[in-house]
């Protein structure tokens, strides 16, 4: 019986090595269980796991990521759960992992993600493809330019109230890869902000998330009227806060959004 160290530093013991039934609780977990060629193994998804789309439209899912169907998950006999422990509700794990395996991520930055990354292929049995995404994804960080000046900028995930990302997140550190200074990263976890804070933090540029909140132009609209000196931009919230394979697609992204931001200076 192989057992494994996940992230939070628990022994997770499985009784089928490579395991033939896997639940995912994350959704970029799930896009890189998919890269990772899982498709015949995952056999659970949630609700938000819309990567890949025909996984989306075929595969079970088992509520969402902080309200899981625990019976629905017992019926498909799972041999691997994986989960999250930002992402997914702790009692629910702790009920989960009296039946079945559980292995639990903790990513608050790219290096844990790539820890991640190269666990789960581990864990899965496909270590060749893990370690060869990996690759792709270094190659691709390497080609992104140190940036000059940082613009101070604020990354808001929530709107009533106005949430943002502190600098134990993972969003934070993406923040940094992509040439910005967070002007929260003082701040844990996702504090809430007002727009007299931001004025009187001299924030150059805000970001708003397409995800969890779904920030749209009208907000964009709605902000710049209260923040005339501020850059603001809508942003693709899979690229700064999904962890797993989504990887892939940052490096060009952000050097498509610095591009984008010098030429509207």
């Amino acid at each position: 019986m192989p057992s494994f160290t996940d992230q939070t530093g628990r022994t997770v013991a499985l009784n089928t090595f490579p395991p033939k039934r896997i639940i995912s609780l994350v959704p970029s977990q799930t896009e890189l269980l998919a890269d990772l060629g899982l498709n015949n193994e995952v056999v659970g998804i949630t609700k938000f796991c819309v990567h890949p789309p025909e996984w989306f439209r075929n595969k079970t899912r088992i509520g969402g990521t902080k309200n899981l169907n625990i019976k629905k998950i017992a019926e498909l006999n799972p041999e691997l759960i994986i989960a999250n422990k930002e992402e997914n509700e702790k009692n629910q794990i702790a009920e989960l992992e009296k039946y079945f395996p559980v292995w639990v991520s903790d990513v608050k930055n790219r290096n844990e993600a790539y820890q991640m990354i190269e666990q789960t292929g581990i864990l899965t049995g496909k270590q060749y493809e893990a370690e060869k995404l990996l690759e792709q994804i270094k190659n691709n960080f390497s080609q992104l330019p140190p940036p000059g000046a940082r613009l101070r900028a604020c990354y808001l995930i929530w709107q009533n109230p106005y949430m943002t990302a502190g600098g134990d997140t993972f969003i934070s550190d993406m923040l940094y890869t992509a040439g910005f200074e967070n002007i929260y990263s003082g701040k844990k976890r996702y504090p809430e902000v007002t727009i007299q804070e931001l004025q009187s933090a001299g924030c150059q540029l805000l970001l708003l998330s397409s995800e969890p909140f779904p920030f749209k132009e009208e907000h964009v609209k709605q902000l710049q009227k209260q923040l005339p000196e501020t850059k603001i931009r809508l942003v693709d919230g899979e690229i700064f806060s999904w962890y797993g394979s989504r990887l892939l697609y940052a490096a060009a992204y952000f050097i498509q959004l610095r591009n984008e931001l010098a030429i509207n200076e």
